[in-house]
């Protein structure tokens, strides 16, 4: 209902003013809705922009009253909307619904498309809390997409012929490891990775048989490329009990060695290779100066093989001839080659992905090296997290049982480490805060966990002092003091911010909306009594608990987030 009476007024206001964008912003508190258009008219028209606004409110209330229910007003330049009293009984009745949030698409699935890839760490070592902030950005977007109606595959990307992995080929030989050892398969293979690399540096000769390695595998030789498989196989495996933990899954695992292995890569290297901007020298390589880029972009080394970049274009090609929307996740240390991508798929002709960047999530314990050994596992970061729940759960409720009291904390855990995570613009570089992430009382996963489950207890007792758990419709609801309007009014945003982030990429939007209706309701809770209160006032309070259990079950499912009922 929010997003239509958005749409509402600004349809009205374009045409009023003949212009393309009414531009709507949050009206503060103010107003639920306003427009700043009288500044841009005033600036064009060289007019005083609070007479614009003034002379624009006279033209459109009346339409904006009878078409919304909303009262218009100007406070200075600004045209200000205040919903109707009517506004927040619809939102409630409609909030309560099984998938309040849930959109549907205008084009029929088979018409639109999404592919979406995340995480796609090289499979040398377990999956770092660097890794993880990729894995929980692009896991959100996906389940917001899903939310929002559209059918979506994840991919991951699997490196299985690079530098890295010839590496751990090499290693599993010269150190005679036994690959299917029993440890898990990541951290085996990290194990070797790691003393490879320093056989490597104390005699740099053997460098040439990662060569030939590296050869053989872009020539398709079938002992290589099981060489490589073995060991590929065994870290993804790894990785996939990592990701279970975190509730991720990928739909689809596509590996780089097959767009060699079919020809997509030289096809797309011949294509390459007579443009206008190809040059050939010792290697292939494109000059994207005309996109700002200064360095040539290498896509073919002098020994005739293809490097990484090749067999990523032809991979993005396959994606782009597949979806109607392709999404990568990538860390800010690949904006270089990601944008370098883009530019030279633009130069073909082919559709460029969209490009979610983030910058990186450390710990207080420093950066990390898999090839140096120095990192800390996610699988270490989760165990930490469980212990530091499982004493937190034990210390606030002492009076569950053992079984009960680790279910909270499993739940609680994976919480802390998904919010902290994603609540933050991915911009912006963070550090994961061990005391923030598992604080029950700010603004942390288990504390929105904390407010659903306090929704849940009020239901709880308003059964036993007998409601029949009927939900209600407009007609018998009732809104007047400021606690319930403000809770109201945010609820009936949520089906707006689920498609904010998906136009956007901005998955943090999910997270701080699902915070500040956890800091509403708990407003409400301190400030207005619901099983107390009688009559007309009694059923809207208890709808209005309702409708924000309800929203925050969706938000946090939304968010990857186990919406438990009882903390």
């Amino acid at each position: 209902m929010y997003s239509t009476i958005y749409n509402a007024i600004s349809s009205i206001i374009c045409n009023a003013t003949g212009r393309d964008n009414a531009l709507l912003t949050d009206g503060g508190e103010h107003a639920d809705l306003a427009s700043t258009i009288a500044f841009a008219i005033g600036k064009e028209e060289k007019r005083n922009p609070a007479q614009v606004a003034s002379e624009l409110c006279e033209k459109i209330k009346a339409r904006i009253k009878a078409e919304t229910d909303c009262t218009t007003t100007t406070l200075g330049p600004y045209i200000n909307f205040v919903f109707g009293s009517s506004y927040c009984a619809h939102i409630i009745e409609n909030a309560q619904a099984t998938g309040y949030g849930a959109g549907t698409i205008s084009q029929a699935p088979d018409q639109i498309s999404i592919c979406l890839e995340h995480t796609s760490a090289n499979p040398n070592g377990p999956l770092h809390v660097g890794h993880i902030r990729n894995t929980i950005l692009g896991d959100t977007l996906a389940r917001c997409f899903k939310k929002a109606g559209y059918p979506v595959e994840v991919q991951y990307y699997v490196n299985d012929m690079g530098r890295q992995i010839a590496i751990v080929s090499w290693g599993i030989e010269w150190q005679k490891q036994d690959i299917t050892a029993p440890k898990k398969g990541d951290h085996l293979v990290a194990d070797i990775y790691i003393q490879a690399n320093r056989d490597l540096e104390a005699d740099p000769s053997h460098a040439k048989e990662i060569e030939r390695l590296m050869q053989g595998v872009e020539a398709s030789d079938p002992e290589v490329l099981r060489r490589f498989r073995v060991p590929v196989m065994r870290c993804l495996n790894g990785f996939k009990e990592t990701l279970a933990r975190l509730d991720v899954k990928h739909d689809r695992f596509i590996f780089e060695s097959d767009f060699v292995k079919n020809g997509d890569t030289e096809k797309l290297l011949a294509k390459i290779s007579r443009l206008s901007i190809a040059k050939h020298e010792e290697a292939l390589s494109l000059d994207l100066s005309q996109y700002g880029f200064e360095k040539e972009y290498v896509l073919r080394r002098s020994d005739g093989t293809s490097v990484y970049a090749a067999r990523d274009l032809a991979y993005h090609r396959w994606k782009a001839h597949n979806s109607s929307r392709v999404i990568d996740v990538l860390g800010a240390d690949h904006k270089l080659i990601g944008t370098q991508l883009q530019a030279t798929l633009d130069v073909l002709g082919e559709k460029p992905p969209e490009i979610l960047f983030f910058e990186f999530v450390s710990l207080p314990e420093g950066s990390m090296s898999t090839r140096r050994g120095k990192f800390i596992s996610a699988d270490e970061l989760l165990d930490e997290v469980l212990d530091r729940a499982k004493a937190e759960v034990a210390a606030r409720r002492p009076d569950l049982s053992d079984e009960t009291r680790n279910a909270i904390a499993k739940s609680v855990s994976i919480a802390a480490i998904r919010y902290d995570i994603v609540k933050t613009i991915p911009e912006k570089s963070t550090v994961f805060n061990w005391k923030e992430a598992l604080d029950f009382e700010k603004q942390s996963g288990p504390y929105i966990q904390y407010a659903h489950a306090r929704a849940c207890s009020m239901l709880e007792k308003a059964k036993e002092a007998g409601w029949s758990g009927k939900k209600y419709n407009a007609l018998s609801l009732v809104y007047e003091t400021p606690y319930e309007i403000s809770l109201a009014k945010h609820i009936a945003k949520f089906p707006s911010v689920i498609q904010q982030v998906i136009s956007d990429l901005r998955p943090h939007l999910l997270a701080i909306y699902a915070r500040e209706l956890a800091d509403l309701f708990n407003s409400f809770y301190h400030a207005e009594p619901v099983l107390k209160s009688e009559g007309i006032i009694r059923d809207s309070r208890i709808a209005l608990v309702i409708a924000t259990q309800n929203t925050l079950k969706e938000a946090l499912e939304t968010l990857g987030i186990d919406p438990i009922s009882a903390m």
